[in-house]
């Protein structure tokens, strides 16, 4: 059981501190340590881990789509058991140390001691617990010599996809994944910064994965270089897991003109340039004016590049208000509030305006942009309207645009797939994640539409066992808790 008097003992939240800004932007390199360092480090885990009160109704268990055993692996960690702890992760969990990094941690609004204290760790013990696997060989292939001799295809390898293939692997199916990219991973692989998430984190699962006996082939773009007719000829099952790739645009005067440009368009280049691969275009911010249109984590993202990248101003741009720095009474616990956040990336530079609607974009002679026009707006009667008539002009040679993503290619999807696609941009699907083609699955964002990182492990997971339900008749493959307690289209 947890330490009773843990929480008591240690009332303050510890976490390993971050490379100093001066150094970090001269680099693409991880901007959090992956785990603490030395003795003093895993003292600090484990006390932080002993903080867990291990409640008669573990909130955090509820709050996590993917059912993280949390209460069990913090005591697991405070008593030094790290092999069961890494046992109990993976329990739930494919790529634990991916969510350890980029989860916004559900988990800890829904922890019991963040009533009227800080919340437990959760989210960097999980990634401790990750790293020191890994480090102590405790994180090993696990190999099946069960074969039931049905073949699977995965489109796709981001988180969905890989987690699928993996669950689907382990129940004994001959499993390969397509990646239209040079390399598996999906967003994660270019489309996460290396300073955010190193490359080598990704690899290190993917080697365990093709231990096991999954299969990747990349460079192959289903739909252009294959059919899914003829995945459907090859395989007994085929699962879509392509998250949900168009981006939102930006339907103003100018948005033609050169340097406005996609969030993906910004980052993929410039993570490629960071790893030294061949890069055809990319924008460089070096002593520009760079405006992000978009305030979550990927303008985030594109911010920490600029920084890197040399920018002379950067400013990022919100639609909405201001939240509030703590948790809003419309929001109350367990609920995960939306809060006043400041990110590594926002650490490092640039400017945030809320409340502000781009109304133009204005160039020079040449068709390339050089300044954008706002207006302040406020939410009203379902609408943004306008609050000032005096327009807000700033100057900007580069604009990216992370307004987030609006779902799968429409035609493409009844073109190429023969499946339909609902009024949101999401494949649609029954509560099994079949399609209305025989044998063709769809996880993740592609039939959720956009949403955590959490959510399209979870959903890679439940899929994998209805997958493993159709050729089998039955599975022993776990669904993700969140995946089977909410529905699809929450």
């Amino acid at each position: 059981m947890a330490d009773p008097r843990g929480f008591l003992r240690t009332r303050n939240r510890e976490l390993p501190l971050d490379r100093p800004v001066p150094l970090r932007i001269r680099d693409f390199a991880e901007v959090h340590p992956s785990k603490p360092e030395g003795a003093a480090g895993l003292d600090m885990t484990r006390r932080q881990a002993s903080r867990c009160m291990d409640c008669g109704v573990p909130f955090c268990h509820f709050s996590c789509p993917l059912g993280n055993l949390v209460p069990e692996w913090n005591d697991l960690v405070r008593t030094g058991h790290w092999e069961d702890a890494v046992e109990r992760l993976h329990a739930t969990n494919n790529l634990p140390e991916v969510t350890g990094r980029l989860c916004p941690a559900l988990c800890e609004s829904g922890c019991v001691l963040s009533i009227n204290d800080p919340a437990v760790t959760i989210r960097n013990i999980e990634v401790a617990i990750a790293e020191e696997g890994f480090s102590r060989g405790l994180i090993t292939p696990m190999v099946i010599n069960r074969h039931t001799g049905n073949r699977v295809a995965v489109v796709g390898s981001g988180p969905a996809g890989l987690a699928a293939a993996q669950q689907l692997t382990r129940a004994g199916h001959q499993v390969t994944v397509y990646e239209r990219s040079d390399a598996p991973g999906g967003l994660l692989r270019y489309g996460i910064p290396e300073f955010k998430m190193a490359s080598s984190v990704i690899d290190r699962r993917i080697d365990q994965m093709i231990a096991e006996g999954t299969a990747f082939r990349c460079g192959i773009d289903v739909g252009k270089d294959t059919t899914i007719a003829q995945l459907r000829e090859q395989y007994e099952a085929v699962v879509i897991a392509i998250g949900s790739p168009t981006p939102r645009d930006l339907p103003v005067p100018g948005r033609e003109l050169g340097g406005v440009i996609q969030a993906m368009d910004y980052l993929v280049p410039a993570t490629r340039k960071a790893l030294g691969k061949d890069v055809t275009e990319h924008y460089d911010a070096n002593g520009l004016d760079v405006i992000v249109v978009g305030g979550g984590d990927t303008g985030s993202d594109c911010i920490g590049t600029a920084v890197r990248q040399g920018a002379r101003s950067i400013t990022q741009l919100e639609i909405m208000p201001q939240p509030p720095a703590g948790r809003p009474a419309n929001q109350p616990w367990p609920i995960h509030p939306a809060i006043f956040k400041v990110s590594s990336s926002h650490e490092e530079g640039g400017e945030r305006l809320f409340q502000v609607s781009t109304s133009r974009l204005l160039g020079d002679e040449s068709g390339s942009v050089t300044h954008i026009e706002l207006e302040q707006v406020e939410f009203d009667a379902g609408r943004f309207v306008p609050i000032s008539s005096a327009p807000i002009r700033l100057p900007a040679q580069l604009v990216v645009l992370a307004m987030g993503f609006v779902g799968v290619d429409r035609a493409e999807m009844g073109r190429d797939w023969g499946l339909g696609v609902d009024e949101r941009g999401r494949v649609e699907r029954a509560d099994d994640y079949s399609t209305q083609v025989d044998g063709v699955f769809v996880a993740g964002d592609a039939g959720r539409g956009q949403s955590l990182i959490v959510w399209a492990i979870a959903e890679g997971r439940s899929a994998a066992a209805e997958v493993d339900k159709y050729l089998m008749g039955r599975t022993e493959l776990p669904h993700a808790i969140g995946a089977t307690e909410q529905p699809l289209r929450a």
